[in-house]
């Protein structure tokens, strides 16, 4: 069975590996005790990448989110027919958005074939063909016994499994050359070139090339290397859009993701090794400019972010990070008026309005909790599972002296980290200090009246 799960794993996946559950790292935030990165700027330029790509295959309305994973290893899966994941490794190493865009395709052919389905199908099928092989093995076995043969019933029991393999691995081989071909076609419907996957895929190739010399080609779980290159190389060069390339601003927005990513979660030293003092770019001041306010001199890394802001007035990321490093230096009150033009020149995106309620927040002054839950309930409204706005929204009512509701926003937090037993023991409370019938007292009895969910912790 231990097979069957990474064969499943890795139906889906670009590559070879397969995915892993890493230490969060936060860039804007992670989620708790969850490998995800979660940035309004990234998630927004993700978006504008895959959006394109899943109208053409006809998922425009299904709501596929794209859901960046903090790994730095080169992988992108589908495990649903909701998300498309994608490590940052894999953004980190893309030099280009077409790179990213080839690989979106690519895992939109997975979704737009019923890949996900036909492997849990085709699983269930290899199951009952195991139990049936099982048997006979055993019966080989016991008859090997009789005979004093033992080996020969070993035997028996090892080459229907090993058969059974290869026959799913065949069939996901199959999956993911289908998927290669559905992507190519994307992107030629968009009117996007196939360039970026198949460098990406020749990249790849040589990564793994010295390996692939000694491996059993029927065991693998995707096409050899060198042959699906072959197959690429064909297929996105008969496109008439081989030669468009990505719109300039497209490549900056591109550039600047790879320097947040950078920033946030490499070493200063490394950062400086990739973005050294001689590199004027704008995505490079980005990238030293986080790195500094992480490891070194806030008030330098102010000043570094007020040149960013000097450039790109109308950015709202780069007033976004002001904010942040004000308000993660100690310095609420300050992170208060960037964080608003952050909020106002990025249209109210939840996450940033998270953020000014924090700074609001964190002043101390009962004066502007009001607006801080405001705030935050406008924001839950677009990002219902978020344990931190929760958090903060129960401090809010806390500021205001309104217990009631800081126990129900303690009681949600609780609930969405997983935290059955403080959900429920906080609701509880809550209900008690709430109107018998109001919608309050309403949510805070479904949280007590709630059944265990196996994954939670009670």
């Amino acid at each position: 069975m231990r097979g069957l799960a990474v064969a499943t794993a890795l139906a889906v996946a670009v590559t070879g590996a397969s995915p892993m559950a890493p230490t969060p790292a936060r860039a804007q935030d992670a989620t708790s005790g969850m490998p995800i990165i979660r940035d309004t700027e990234i998630e927004q330029l993700l978006r504008d990448y895959a959006q394109p790509i899943l109208k053409a295959a006809g998922l425009a309305k299904q709501n596929v989110k794209v859901v960046v994973l903090n790994d730095r290893s080169f992988n992108a899966f589908v495990m649903d027919g909701r998300h498309i994941f994608i490590n940052s490794g894999a953004l980190f190493d893309a030099k280009t958005p077409n790179e990213v865009i080839g690989v979106f395709a690519h895992e939109t052919g997975h979704l737009a074939g019923g890949h996900l389905l036909k492997l849990r199908e085709q699983l269930a099928t290899a199951q009952t063909a195991s139990v049936v092989a099982l048997l006979l093995g055993v019966g080989a076995a016991v008859a090997g016994a009789r005979s004093g043969s033992g080996n020969v019933g070993a035997a028996a029991i090892m080459a229907p499994q090993a058969a059974i393999q290869r026959t799913l691995l065949a069939y996901v081989r199959t999956q993911e050359d289908q998927a290669d071909h559905a992507g190519a076609k994307f992107l030629h419907g968009t009117g996007q070139s196939g360039r970026g996957m198949l460098e990406l895929f020749k990249r790849l190739s040589s990564d793994s090339l010295f390996n692939s010399r000694y491996v059993d080609p029927y065991l693998q779980s995707h096409p050899m290397p060198a042959e699906r290159v072959a197959a690429l190389d064909t297929l996105v060069k008969s496109s008439a859009y081989f030669d468009v390339k990505d719109p300039a601003e497209l490549q900056a927005r591109h550039d600047l993701m790879r320097a947040k990513l950078s920033g946030f979660l490499e070493r200063p030293d490394t950062v400086a090794r990739r973005y050294p003092l001689g590199d004027h770019s704008l995505a490079a001041r980005y990238a030293r400019a986080i790195s500094a306010y992480r490891h070194t001199d806030l008030r330098q890394a102010v000043g570094q972010i007020d040149g960013l802001i000097q450039s790109q007035p109308a950015n709202p990321y780069f007033y976004e990070l002001k904010g942040q490093a004000l308000l993660e230096g100690g310095r609420a009150a300050e992170a208060i008026a960037p964080l608003r033009q952050a909020v106002h020149l990025s249209q109210s995106t939840p996450l940033i309005q998270i953020m000014l309620a924090q700074a609001l927040i964190g002043t101390n002054n009962p004066k502007l909790a009001e607006e801080a839950v405001a705030l935050l309930r406008a924001a839950l409204l677009r990002e219902p599972e978020a344990p931190q706005a929760y958090s903060q929204l129960a401090m809010a009512y806390g500021r205001k002296g309104d217990l009631a509701q800081a126990d129900l926003a303690s009681a949600q937090a609780a609930f969405s980290r997983g935290d059955m037993m403080t959900a429920r023991q906080l609701a509880s409370r809550a209900k008690t200090r709430l109107p018998v019938g109001s919608p309050a007292w309403v949510r805070a009895d479904d949280i007590v009246n709630l059944k265990p969910n196996n994954n939670a912790r009670n």
